[in-house]
């Protein structure tokens, strides 16, 4: 079941799971944003109520820090997060949550990755933020990143 506002990414990736997982925890740098925006990991505390933090810097000298905090992890298998705290507890405008869920089918890996925003206008505004563009190219990098670890 998917939430009223919910935009969402699927695909099977040519890569275990292990190798999906890792390239998220030690390589997210990688892959987080689509070219010519770069990603820098500030922190990854990889647990219920764990801070997460990456800023995004554009080409036109664009910063863009993402902070927010980790409401599930199981490892190799699903991630949510959101920006409607920061660390601490600290509340923040809330946008979203989203979610990485990863599933094996033999020594591929199902993945979807999905935002849920609290309203329909904020919705709105993701999608036409490039939602489905941007989430579609993240996943192909991290595939890339994953094929590498795997060694395929």
């Amino acid at each position: 079941m998917t939430a009223a506002h919910e935009l969402s990414v699927e695909r099977l990736m040519d890569a275990p799971v292990a190798a999906v997982w890792r390239a998220y925890t030690d390589h997210l740098n990688e892959w987080f944003c689509p070219p010519p925006w770069r990603a820098e990991l500030v922190e990854m505390d990889l647990r219920a109520g764990g801070r997460s933090a990456v800023t995004m810097y554009g080409p036109d000298g664009e910063v863009m820090p993402n902070e927010g905090v980790y409401l599930e992890v199981i490892p190799e298998r699903r991630i949510v997060f959101t920006d409607a705290f920061k660390h601490g507890w600290n509340p923040a405008g809330p946008f979203m949550v989203g979610g990485f869920e990863f599933e094996p089918e033999g020594n591929q890996t199902r993945y979807r990755g999905w935002a849920r925003h609290w309203t329909e206008e904020a919705k709105a505004q993701h999608e036409a933020m490039g939602f489905a563009a941007g989430w579609g190219t993240v996943a192909e990098q991290w595939e890339a990143v994953a094929r590498r670890i795997a060694g395929r």
